[in-house]
């Protein structure tokens, strides 16, 4: 029809761009300008070459993870390389392992043909780009700029088998011309066809390590901006909310709880010392209604409130499910309990704090009418810097305090995520007695040493191009184990592998170019907590 089709590409890297350079103006007072970031940023570099890239545009998976320790990114043509590499189509055209082995001097570089050096030297003899076939078929073959549009087209998604012999022979007939020898026609035939179909264009690649970049230097330069604009824009990238938040903390950031005093529906930056605290927005309450927690937000700004029961009678709206489930996380801890007679009769004039039991108390009084037992408890006071709920004397609901397991079984249930202690960390010291590792011990042992590790699964792969091995990445308190499941493993433990969300893996650990596995020999289901983390898997 003529009709010029135009590709939109939506990225939600994007918005958390924008989002952390408004943060960082209101919050910082410090304008970022996205096209004059400072250049070969050191911090940056060394953070890619750690591959510490969680929350980092298009370098986060475990692929990438595993690509970064090797190639050692060290400028800005690097990041796009690696951008690149990780892709089906130099993984199908066996193309990433002669890449890095030629980048560390362990192979020659090798272009096929002199005439093709100016296109394939830049990327040491391997053709990662779209740009690079089309100029090979042109030099190599003759082609005209038609001609080789004609290639890309022939060999691209919709191929036809018809019009690639006939692309093919063309191909050999120019290469015959130029007098290219038969075996070196045939490398390029097989380096052009293998990379054909997944062609990835150079532009492309040097767009997306523009956003890389930039991802990379405001998570080392303002932790606490991009980590609430990556929580505010979720779902998106690799990861589910909970590991952003943990690796968040690993690296530094205090993150502090849900709170219907403090928090907005966005998570937000207060002061914290000389620098920033993330405290949770309310987004991250599951079956919490944007427009009531707006509500809250506009309410509290009139004036603060006195009771939970205040808070119902000030949001009618507000659904009973809705309120349970904030006290159930903690979210109502902070406003103030009425207090006791007995305090007043001490002359205790402080207000007492809410545990997670004594507000749920609270919101049945509020929602239904009460008699004596009720109006005559009162409550426990609550430390938000230990996370601990203390008793005072003559005090509280008939309820205990929940324990620590209850704690973290009401965040993953009420928020998705915890911002206490990691699951892991409340069984350390049992875990170590059994010969389990750490994730961070794991960099310390040498290469083929017999380990046991163990996580909460944070996501699991099995790419078309593996050969039916599947990836798990399982965190705990220190940071994120890889671990390889062979087919044969899959098969015999299929259900534990997909459905278990806390798992025990022995086998050989693989430590190798600063790059650390565990090739599985062994899967068992670990059975420490009834809390259920969220995984990303098979995506």
């Amino acid at each position: 029809m003529g009709i010029v089709k135009v590709d939109l590409l939506g990225l939600g890297m994007m918005a958390v761009l924008e989002d952390s350079l408004k943060m960082i103006k209101q919050d910082y007072g410090e304008v970022i300008d996205l096209g004059r970031l400072p250049a070969n940023d050191p911090a940056v570099y060394d953070t890619l070459q750690k591959a510490d890239t969680v929350g980092m545009f298009q370098i986060e998976s475990r692929a990438q993870m595993s690509c970064l320790p090797r190639l050692r990114p060290k400028c800005f043509y690097d990041i796009v390389v690696q951008v690149a590499i990780i892709r089906p189509g130099p993984i199908v055209g066996k193309m990433v392992h002669p890449y890095l082995k030629r980048r560390q001097g362990r192979e020659p570089t090798n272009c096929l043909h002199p005439s093709l050096e100016p296109v394939r030297k830049r990327t040491l003899g391997v053709p990662l780009f779209q740009e690079q076939l089309l100029r090979m078929a042109m030099i190599a073959a003759g082609f005209t700029g038609g001609e080789a549009e004609e290639l890309r087209r022939a060999f691209g998604f919709k191929r036809s088998e018809a019009r690639m012999k006939e692309v093919e022979k063309k191909l050999r007939r120019g290469m015959e011309r130029n007098h290219i020898d038969p075996e070196t026609q045939e490398k390029i035939v097989q380096s052009i066809v293998s990379f054909a179909l997944y062609g990835f264009p150079e532009s492309h690649a040097a767009s997306f390590a523009l956003l890389a970049y930039a991802s990379a230097y405001l998570k080392c330069h303002y932790l606490p901006a991009f980590t609430a604009a990556l929580l505010n824009n979720q779902p998106m990238g690799f990861y589910h909310p909970a590991t952003i938040v943990k690796d968040a903390q690993r690296h530094g950031l205090k993150v502090i709880p849900i709170d219907v005093t403090r928090s907005d529906w966005l998570c937000t930056l207060e002061t914290n010392g000389p620098g920033f605290a993330l405290r949770l927005g309310m987004r991250y309450v599951k079956g919490l209604h944007e427009d009531v927690a707006q509500e809250i937000v506009r309410q509290r700004a009139l004036r603060p409130f006195s009771s939970i029961h205040d808070l119902k009678v000030r949001l009618p709206d507000l659904q009973k499910s809705e309120l349970t489930t904030l006290a159930e996380i903690g979210a109502l801890n902070f406003i103030e309990s009425p207090c006791s007679v007995r305090q007043i009769e001490l002359g205790n004039k402080r207000r007492a704090r809410s545990h997670r039991r004594d507000a749920l108390w609270q919101v049945e009084r509020a929602a239904r009418s009460t008699g004596p037992l009720f109006q005559e408890r009162g409550a426990l006071e609550f430390n938000p810097e230990s996370s601990s709920e203390v008793p005072l004397p003559g005090a509280g609901s008939p309820l205990l305090p929940m324990t620590a397991e209850e704690r973290l079984v009401a965040d993953f249930r009420g928020t998705g995520m915890t911002v206490g202690p990691h699951p892991m960390a409340y069984h350390r010291h049992n875990l170590q007695k059994e010969g389990i590792r750490s994730a961070t011990e794991l960099h310390d042992l040498p290469d083929d040493t017999l380990v046991r590790i163990a996580g909460s699964v944070i996501a699991r792969q099995r790419p078309g191009t593996a050969k039916g091995f599947v990836f798990l990445s399982l965190e705990d308190e220190t940071g994120i184990a890889n671990a390889i499941i062979t087919p044969q493993l899959f098969e015999r433990s299929p259900v534990v592998i997909v459905h278990q969300q806390f798992l025990v893996i022995e086998g050989k650990l693989q430590n190798q170019e600063n790059v650390v596995s565990v090739k599985a020999e062994s899967v068992h289901p670990l059975n420490i907590t009834q809390a259920q983390p969220t995984s990303h898997d098979f995506h």
